[in-house]
């Protein structure tokens, strides 16, 4: 399959989804790290002094770092531009090389908006479709399992569960030494625990990594590549993100441009997780995407630019499906939440909010899109503290004063 060409914007993506226009208009990420900013300052007239260097939250911001609270790089756009940029910490303490602008962090389960995206590609062409079920794609599962739909799983309301909580998972992690090993031994787990969904397929949302992965292997079995390999070309490389990949472990330690993840110890202290010995040899559909805050942005540019799906694909795939149930506490007083197709979306004060988050031993990330606004937050953290301050911080002063 070629690389898709960018689809004409329609009035309705234009003007509603992404702001297309503005966000396309943006030009080449320029900042020095680490610790820089970037002021954006051909559009900065119209961004809120708080939302700016110096600002109520760049000084947020400065004081997590302070407290050992975050380690990583913070990125603010407007219009497609960057008008913030902060990094801090260490990207490899033991080389002594700090986090910068252009720093690639593991994304964990941001990860699973790349596998959704991968998957509208193969709807968009007909290759797959939502309501078939599992069983007509692939294999080994029990007849309760097989019935479960394309929909379903992308919806995360599949009843699929988890497949890290095997002990055959953390057996496999530390012996499997390819992406193909990691994939067959992750869905011969998954065939092995999933006899009976629960809950009831359709019944009620559900977050289920299994759900994910499995839908990796849907990828690479209706597309004839490896999930790898496809998510690599037809949508990191469509997206035009050039240092974003499903790095291996090999590739994580040589490169001095990957910051290592930082895990919290039972002590309490910080440890380097590359050193652990359930550090795998490589992610997968659920969690194994690593990228960079610019290359992010980028992402977002080309998916309102139809570089990755066509128009009315990318609102079908971006928009609420599911309703969720409120966090406990809620992230921000007023908010509703939905899931989409990996998409989550967000409505605060009547502004919506899109994006994924994730966690994991030592990582913790966030990417948020403020269609009606246009502007974009990305939080990424080599640190699994919580991001979460950070994220609400960004979204009260976002809604709040970019309006005005």
């Amino acid at each position: 399959m070629e690389q898709r060409e960018p689809a004409q914007p329609s009035r309705r993506s234009a003007l509603g989804l992404l702001s297309t226009a503005s966000l396309a208009a943006s030009g080449v990420l320029a900042a020095p790290a680490p610790a820089a900013a970037d002021t954006g300052a051909s559009r900065t007239g119209r961004v809120p002094k708080e939302l700016l260097p110096g600002g109520e939250f760049d000084e947020f911001l400065a004081r997590r770092a302070e407290q050992d609270q975050f380690s990583g790089t913070v990125l603010l756009a407007y219009r497609g531009d960057p008008v913030l940029t902060r990094s801090y910490g260490m990207a490899d303490a033991s080389r002594s090389i700090r986090n910068g602008r252009d720093t690639v962090f593991g994304l964990a389960s941001l990860t699973k908006i790349f596998t959704a995206l991968a998957v509208g590609q193969l709807v968009e062409e007909d290759k797959l479709k939502l309501h078939e079920t599992l069983g007509a794609y692939l294999d080994g599962f029990s007849e309760a399992a097989k019935q479960v739909t394309v929909h379903q799983l992308l919806t995360h309301t599949a009843g699929m569960g988890h497949y890290p909580n095997s002990p055959d998972f953390d057996d496999g992690i530390r012996k499997w030494a390819s992406a193909t090993e990691m994939m067959d031994g992750v869905m011969a787990i998954i065939r092995g625990m999933e006899q009976q969904p629960d809950p009831v397929p359709g019944t009620r949302h559900r977050y289920s990594n299994s759900g994910y992965f499995i839908l990796g292997a849907l990828v690479a079995a209706v597309s004839g590549q490896s999930y790898h390999d496809y998510v690599r070309r037809h949508v990191l490389a469509a997206a035009g993100m050039k240092r974003s990949d499903l790095y291996t472990r090999p590739q994580i330690l040589a490169d001095r441009g990957i910051a290592h993840p930082y895990y919290t110890q039972k002590s309490g202290e910080r440890a380097d997780f590359t050193t652990n010995e359930n550090f795998g040899y490589v992610g997968g559909p659920s969690e194994g995407v690593y990228a960079s805050a610019p290359d992010l942005l980028t992402f977002v540019r080309a998916l309102g630019k139809g570089k990755v799906l066509g128009d009315e694909f990318t609102e079908l795939f971006t928009s609420g499906k599911v309703v969720l149930a409120p966090t406990d506490p809620p992230v921000t007083v007023g908010q509703c939440r939905l899931y989409g197709y990996g998409f989550r979306n967000t409505f605060l004060g009547g502004r919506r909010v899109l994006g994924h988050s994730g966690s994991g031993p030592g990582r913790s990330t966030n990417l948020d899109i403020f269609p009606g606004l246009d502007w974009v937050a990305v939080i990424l953290s080599n640190y699994d503290t919580p991001v979460g301050p950070i994220v609400d911080k960004e979204r009260e002063l976002i809604t709040r004063l970019a309006s005005r």
